[in-house]
C-alpha cells in the first residue's frame, strides 16, 4: 500500500509540509496491521511545466493514450501516482487559490484521464481516496468573505470525477515569517499571529493526522 503527499509549497518544513507529514503519520497509524509506504513529493524540487496541449494522451491507439507523453521531472511521479492507494495534496493559498506549481501539476495529472467522448468519461487506472490541505495567512472570515472555496472547488470537482471526492481541510491565519519586524507586514499583528499559532496549530496538526487516518480507512 502506497500513499503519497504532494507538497505544492516552495517551503519544505513550514505549515503545509508539516501538516502533510502529520497526515502521513495518521495514515501509518491507521494502517498498523498493513504494510504501508508513504512519501512526500516536493514539487518545487522538480523541473516541469503545465499541460502543453500536445494531445498525445488523446491519440487513439497511440502509445501515450491516457498518459502524459511529456518527458520531464514529473514523468516518474505521474507513473507512481497512477498506482497509488491514496494521495494527499497540500498547498498554501496565493491570491485566493492553490500555487501555480500545483495547478500545473494537476493539469498534467488529470488531463490525460479525461476522455473527449460525449459522456466526459475518465480512465484513471484506480479510484483511490484523495485529500486536500489548504494553508493560508487569511483568517477564516476572509476566506469566506472572498469565497476562496469556490476557487478551490474547481480542481476538487475534477479530482472527484477522476478519482473520488476529496476530503478537505483548511488551516487559516498561519504564521508566515520568522521575524515580522523584517518585513512590511503592518496588515497583521505579529503577537496575534504568534498566539493563534501556539493555540490553533496543534489542533490543525491533529486534524491533519485524523484526515490521514480517515483516508486509509
Amino acid at each position: 500500500m502506497k500513499v503519497y503527499a504532494i507538497n505544492g509549497s516552495p517551503r519544505k518544513n513550514k505549515n503545509t509540509a508539516t501538516l502533510l507529514q502529520k497526515a502521513l503519520d495518521g495514515v501509518r497509524e491507521a494502517a498498523k496491521d498493513k504494510e504501508v509506504e508513504t512519501e512526500i513529493i516536493n514539487l518545487y524540487d522538480l523541473n516541469y511545466t503545465g499541460c502543453k496541449s500536445c494531445f498525445a494522451c488523446k491519440r487513439l491507439e497511440g502509445k501515450s493514450y491516457g498518459k502524459c507523453a511529456v518527458k520531464d521531472d514529473i514523468q516518474e511521479v505521474l507513473e507512481k501516482l497512477s498506482q497509488a492507494d491514496g494521495i494527499i495534496f497540500g498547498s498554501p493559498v496565493y491570491f485566493g487559490n492553490i500555487t501555480g506549481q500545483l495547478q500545473s501539476f494537476l493539469e498534467r495529472l488529470l488531463f490525460p484521464y479525461s476522455v473527449y467522448d460525449k459522456n466526459l468519461s475518465t480512465i484513471a487506472p484506480k479510484k483511490m481516496p484523495i485529500a486536500f490541505i489548504y494553508t493560508m495567512g487569511a483568517p477564516e472570515e476572509i476566506m469566506e468573505k472572498f469565497n476562496y472555496k469556490l476557487a478551490f472547488s474547481r480542481f476538487e470537482s475534477y479530482i472527484e470525477r477522476t478519482f473520488t471526492k476529496p476530503q478537505v481541510m483548511y488551516c487559516n491565519d498561519t504564521y508566515q515569517f520568522d521575524d515580522y519586524s523584517k518585513y512590511e507586514s503592518t496588515l497583521f499583528s505579529e503577537e496575534a499571529k504568534a498566539t493563534h499559532r501556539k493555540v490553533q496549530f496543534p489542533f490543525d496538526s491533529q486534524k491533519a493526522f485524523e484526515l490521514g487516518a480517515r483516508l486509509i480507512k
